[in-house]
């Protein structure tokens, strides 16, 4: 009976893993297609979603049913608990790349952001790749050291976000008011998602500890 328990965690844990990489992937590809101007793969991204959806439906209702027929306590219904709200910041993190996809895909032919706000963007990117990357390897192997170090590439990510900021408020913005109101809705999607991924981590060490990581202050 316990090894079926343990067996339905570990599934439970690997579907969870699985939304993390898909994520990350989706935003890798949503990035591409925002500065190159790819339609194809933009909209790759945006048919794929469906696909991380159904992930946390299917990964919601195993949650449910080890508590209804389990009935599990301490760490294992932490475990349960973290992984039915991990399976919702997941499929945000998902929704959050199909933003910048549809992004992309809205402007086409023309690219979204001015070439002085690109290299941001760029950056942006490969820290939220990372961030779902080491959210999948806290995932699968509850390493708490990770997942503490993955505040350091959130501050990373806010840091980028305020650069951003700091060249729209300029008086020497060039670009006008559309592309900066473009700016502000895409570096707010890549800020929420990594703030997503670092939330999936501190549920983890929640799930070990029994504690929540303080969240440090916006």
């Amino acid at each position: 009976m316990r090894t079926a328990y343990n067996e339905k965690l570990a599934a439970l844990s690997e579907e969870l893993a699985e939304m993390s990489q898909m994520a990350g992937e989706a935003m890798k590809k949503a990035t591409t297609a925002l500065l190159e101007g790819d339609l194809d793969l933009a909209e790759e991204v945006i048919s794929s979603d469906t696909k991380i959806d159904a992930l946390r439906s299917q990964a919601e209702e195993q949650a449910f049913g080890l508590l209804a027929l389990q009935a599990p306590v301490a760490g294992d219904l932490r475990s349960v608990i973290a992984a039915i709200h991990s399976a919702g910041d997941l499929e945000r993190m998902g929704d959050l790349a199909l933003h910048v996809a549809k992004a992309a895909r809205r402007r086409h032919p023309a690219k979204v952001l001015p070439e002085d706000v690109a290299p941001y963007f760029a950056e942006m990117g490969r820290v939220a790749l990372d961030l779902a990357q080491d959210a999948r390897q806290v995932i699968l192997t509850r390493d708490i050291e990770l997942a503490f170090t993955m505040e350091s590439d959130d501050d990373a990510m806010d840091d980028l976000h305020r650069h951003l900021f700091t060249l729209l408020l300029s008086k020497d913005w060039p670009s006008g008011v559309a592309p900066a109101i473009d700016v502000t809705l895409l570096g707010r999607f890549y800020e929420r998602f990594a703030d997503h991924a670092v939330a999936v981590a501190r549920r983890v060490v929640f799930m070990v500890t029994g504690k929540m990581p303080n969240t440090p202050e916006a």
